[in-house]
């Protein structure tokens, strides 16, 4: 019989085998500890705004924010200090699209202010509407005098023209629960140097316009150095301007169109009658490109008789439409517009606005049949909420469905209060006419309410700007 062995092990391998279980139950502590423990996040002092897509929910997360809090708004220490984020709108978040509490609209994202406490350390509110909210009257203004602008053509020159009240000079926007920045004339030609920023639309255009010459003209030691690029003074008679600042290698431009699509003749019967080719852009389009902001507006000429009535008017191709209402016709305008936004500007380097309609303030009748607005000198005292009108809501509609971000500067309601900020019977000197019976309740005075809608332009144009360095 075979002699059965003994087991044994020698005390070097049993040395060996016990630090192999060692080291392996050691190893499979620290790594189960380190994947089951979540990671701290590094604190900051100071914050911005971004956003993270999860499971197709926004989220907002700090981020380090390493500039100054006072270079975006002129906040006091007891007010809060806004910063912006751009806010996808895919998925859709709760914004209010409303012009009637606008915020700006954009075809592919949105633009907001977030409220962050004054030492940036988090965010104690929502988004700021900055066209929600009460004119407050402010000593400091107006942002520059009508004798120190000579870019104010006579229609809008109301103290020249012998206003003599000078309330309604004084009045600054405020919007509820946030601040936005002094118009600041020396950062705004910062922001376009080198650029173009181009005005396209109708008169109440223009008379933005002119604001934006009166406000940057003031930070240029040399007024002399602002010129119109062919010497050409501002008239009613002539539409197209080139405003040139060479010390910031910029221009300032303006390109009338009524419609931003082509008025033309078409033979009706027996006669050429007066069309408006409602797909076709307007002629002056090539002089819109390569701009580096625009400004669109249209529809003070959309409410005139024959654009209302619709009667042999509207053209599409060779086909003049017997009769089409006016809304169908500015929708098929919009797109019109829209589809030669889409084909012709390059979002990476352009940035459109459109601005929303601007009120008229006609107390009864209409500028033709005794239509008056001479007696108000004070803003209204109203906070009811208006309807959203319908003109800005095609416009709105046509936006969201554009491949190019469009901002619409809302401006329609606040410019509803500011009944007082019309030329009325000052939109001409006295002696030349008609003074005592056409009044003018559809443009403004300058200074006046259009400096605002640039202070608001300003603001999204400093938004971009952070948006841009933080990112």
């Amino acid at each position: 019989m075979e002699r059965q062995r003994s087991f044994s092990i020698k005390p070097s391998k049993l040395l060996f085998l016990s630090f192999t279980i060692s080291s392996s139950l050691l190893f499979f502590f620290i790594f189960s500890f380190w994947f089951l423990t979540p990671s701290s996040s590094s604190s900051s002092s100071s914050y911005t705004n971004t956003i993270h897509s999860i499971n197709g929910l926004q989220t907002l997360k700090a981020q380090p924010f390493a500039f100054s809090k006072d270079v975006l708004f002129d906040a006091t220490a007891q007010n809060p200090i806004l910063v912006t984020a751009h806010l996808n709108p895919t998925p859709e978040i709760p914004l209010n699209y409303s012009l009637k509490n606008e915020s700006s609209v954009h075809s592919s994202r949105k633009e907001a202010a977030l409220i962050v406490d004054k030492n940036g350390e988090k965010e104690v509110g929502s988004t700021c509407d900055v066209s929600d909210g009460k004119w407050v009257y402010d000593s400091k203004y107006p942002l520059y005098t009508n004798d120190s602008c000579p870019f104010i053509d006579e229609g809008f020159s109301c103290e020249a023209n012998g206003r003599l009240d000078r309330e309604y000079l004084k009045w600054r926007w405020q919007p509820n629960g946030c601040n936005i920045p002094r118009f600041n004339p020396v950062k705004m030609l910062e922001l376009i140097r080198g650029k173009r920023l181009v005005f396209v639309g109708d008169s109440i255009n223009r008379n933005q316009w002119e604001s934006m010459l009166c406000m940057l003209r003031g930070a240029i030691r040399n007024p002399n150095r602002v010129f119109e690029a062919r010497g050409r003074r501002i008239t009613k008679g002539r539409g197209n301007y080139n405003f040139k600042f060479p010390d910031y290698s910029c221009s300032v431009e303006y390109y009338v169109t009524h419609f931003l699509v082509h008025e033309s003749k078409a033979r009706i019967g027996h006669k050429r009658s007066k069309t408006l080719r409602i797909d076709t852009i307007d002629r002056s389009s090539s002089r819109w490109r390569g701009a580096d902001i625009l400004v669109f507006n249209t529809a003070h000429w959309w409410s005139h008789y024959k654009t209302k009535a619709g009667v042999n008017y509207y053209q599409e191709g060779d086909m003049v439409h017997p009769r089409l209402d006016a809304s169908t016709a500015f929708r098929k305008a919009m797109m019109t517009w829209a589809s030669w936004v889409d084909r012709h500007v390059n979002s990476a380097k352009t940035r459109v606005f459109f601005r929303s309609s601007s009120p008229s303030h006609f107390k009864g009748g209409e500028w033709n049949s005794g239509g008056h607005c001479q007696e108000s000198t004070h803003p209204l005292n109203d906070t009811t909420n208006r309807a959203l009108p319908e003109k800005n809501k095609i416009v709105e509609d046509v936006v969201k469905q554009m491949r190019t971000p469009v901002t619409i500067l809302n401006i329609t309601n606040l410019s509803g209060l500011r009944i007082d900020g019309h030329p009325s019977i000052y939109g001409q000197k006295a002696g030349k006419g008609f003074r005592s019976i056409i009044q003018d309740c559809s443009h403004w005075c300058l200074p006046g309410v259009p400096d605002t809608w640039n202070e608001l332009l300003y603001f999204h144009l400093l938004s971009q700007q952070k948006q841009t360095l933080t990112s």
